[in-house]
């Protein structure tokens, strides 16, 4: 009796598949290409996302819109003041007829998590998300549950100022590969939010593009992007430069130096290039370092951002 051949899966063609992911997006979130070519990088270079702004821009149609389009399991968790940890994690309840514990999965368990509003929680809440976006797992009751792959954390924050708010520590923070803000549309696209209909309709026509195994796939070819030494060069000088120039509090520790670099290389891809150019790094500068950095003074500066300040005080080699 002859076998029946099974084909091999067509070989992923990452140019066009980030095109697709990209194209679909546009269809949802209008006007704003760029920060969605920043999202997909940040994911593909499989760190997390803050998306600080006002309530009501869309930030948490941009997060369900990339699970839709990649074919992702998504969960929400609306972040509030008196929120547990457990109830962002989990619980081992005791079931009575076996004498053994259950483990309650919470919402983290999930390949794309919307934090929305975390700033809203305690610091004690806050910091259930630390494992998680770090180590990829979870520890209850002692022990550890792994998270499920690829897992993406975007977490929304309302503007410090408002009532109600805590500040994210230093390393949460440091958690999020990006921080980025997508703004008011400008006039032609609001007018066609106003005239198109409820955007979340428009999220139930999503078809997804890709699967988590082919997301996995173009994450992994991320570390491919090549990197020439006068590249590295100019990374290490702006590294560097940060930690011994006195404007900046505290410099680019080594590990936001790798995310930096490895931004760079996401960024490249997205652009289909398989080498990594100096306004690569100059691109997701600030969405990278500038929520890791302070300046000392901005008073004689041109500029309040670190990123900037860095970017033009040092050269291209």
């Amino acid at each position: 009796m002859s076998q029946l051949s099974v084909s091999a899966p067509p070989e992923l063609n990452s140019h066009k598949a980030i095109d697709r992911v990209l194209n679909t997006l546009d269809q949802v979130v209008l006007g704003k290409p760029h920060e969605l070519r920043l999202a997909l990088s940040c994911l593909l270079a499989n760190g997390h996302l803050l998306i600080e702004d006002v309530p009501g821009v869309g930030k948490t149609t941009l997060a369900h819109a990339l699970a839709a389009t990649l074919g992702l399991h998504f969960t929400r968790i609306q972040f509030t003041s008196d929120m547990l940890p457990s109830d962002v994690i989990g619980v081992s309840i005791l079931k009575q007829d076996t004498g053994e514990f259950e483990l309650h999965k919470g919402p983290l368990f999930s390949q794309v998590v919307l934090g929305d509003e975390v700033n809203r929680a305690t610091p004690k809440t806050q910091s259930a998300l630390l494992e998680a976006m770090e180590e990829r797992q979870i520890s209850i009751d002692g022990v550890t549950h792994t998270l499920p792959a690829p897992f993406f954390v975007i977490a929304t924050q309302n503007p410090s100022e408002q009532v109600g708010t805590y500040p994210l520590p230093e390393s949460q923070m440091d958690r999020f590969l990006m921080r980025l803000s997508l703004g008011y549309p400008d006039r032609a696209f609001e007018r066609e939010l106003l005239t198109g209909g409820d955007r979340r309709a428009a999220l139930a026509t999503l078809n997804a593009v890709l699967d988590a195994h082919r997301l996995s796939e173009l994450q992994r070819r991320v570390h491919d992007v090549h990197v020439a030494e006068p590249l590295l060069d100019y990374v290490q000088n702006l590294v560097e430069f940060s930690r011994v120039d006195g404007t900046i509090l505290n410099g680019i520790s080594p590990r936001a130096s790798l995310m930096l670099l490895h931004a760079a290389r996401a960024w490249a891809m997205v652009d289909h290039r398989d080498a990594v150019i100096p306004q690569d790094v100059q691109d997701v500068m600030g969405p990278v370092v500038d929520h890791r950095l302070t300046l000392r003074t901005s008073a004689d500066l041109d500029t309040t951002s670190a990123a900037e300040y860095l970017l033009g005080a040092v050269p291209i080699p």
